[in-house]
């Protein structure tokens, strides 16, 4: 019996040698320190509202989503919220919230994304677990596209409702910004100044739902496309932009072939930077 626990605990021993040699992902500060999960929650736990950027097919970046809120929740007053969620869907997402309708009913009345089932549910059945506001932030794809067609001024053509599900107009815009001047670059020249406008009112929107929803003593967990707050820019400018006194933190996520050192790119794009292995199997 002796003998059969030795070889037990020198397998464990053995296997969580080789894990620990190679971590699935690492947390650094945005210099480049390398962080612990404990010490990123201690400062997380202290902000108002947390922007955390991820990439949308990333299986590590979602369950970091989870854990990272559920562990909060043990303490904090949450309100969650999203931009795979628009703003004209929240009844029904407010509807399954509170029980009135299931999950089938909930993807039939709103749009959600196709990877919603495995990346997105596990956070709204947690609000719903815990009876907390999951806020659709993102202004409807339509309006976007309208704005990427004809720029900001297509949306003064929209009724007093449909102006309901986006930031007020007009919208604040600064093109000189470069996370939105990198996305003309990124295009190669076949981007326009209308494809940054439609971008932008993606943050505006986001901004303006999360600060509306915003209640003091509370922490609100925003979960993002990381290009949406990379480089505290963003949503976070929208944010800073109304209001400067709160507390915030931002959080991105990256892929590295190496975890073992941050990458100088990588560095100053967000207060925590969630370094993942480039091997990683993609959810979608």
């Amino acid at each position: 019996m002796k003998h059969a626990l030795f070889l037990l605990f020198f397998t464990l021993i053995t296997f969580f040698g080789y894990s620990q040699k190679k971590p699935a992902y690492v947390i650094y500060t945005a210099t480049g320190k390398k962080v612990s999960y404990k010490k990123m929650m201690k400062t997380l736990d202290k902000k108002d509202i947390i922007l955390f950027g991820e990439l949308h097919n990333n299986a590590i970046a979602h369950w970091m989503q989870y854990e990272v809120t559920n562990d909060l929740s043990q303490s904090n007053e949450m309100i969650l919220g999203a931009e795979m969620f628009e703003a004209d869907n929240q009844k029904p997402l407010n509807d399954y919230l509170a029980g009135n309708i299931n999950a089938k009913a909930l993807d039939t009345l709103a749009r959600l994304w196709p990877n919603y089932k495995t990346d997105y549910a596990p956070l709204v059945d947690l609000a719903k677990s815990k009876q907390l506001p999951f806020i659709a932030t993102n202004i409807p794809r339509r309006f976007a596209s309208m704005v990427n067609k004809g720029g900001f001024e297509v949306l003064n053509r929209l009724s007093a409702e449909e102006k309901s599900w986006m930031a007020p107009l007009p919208m604040p815009f600064d093109s000189e910004l470069p996370t939105y001047k990198n996305i003309l670059a990124m295009m190669a020249g076949h981007g326009t100044p209308q494809l940054v406008e439609a971008q932008a009112s993606k943050d505006a929107t986001m901004s303006h739902f999360i600060l509306e929803n915003y209640q003091p003593n509370h922490t609100f967990m925003h979960y993002n496309g990381s290009y949406h707050s990379n480089h505290y820019e963003g949503i976070l400018w929208y944010l800073k932009r109304e209001r400067s006194d709160l507390q915030y933190a931002t959080i991105a996520t990256v892929m590295q072939d190496d975890l073992s050192k941050l990458l100088e790119e990588n560095k100053l794009m967000a207060d925590f930077i969630i370094c993942i292995d480039s091997n990683m199997t993609n959810t979608y």
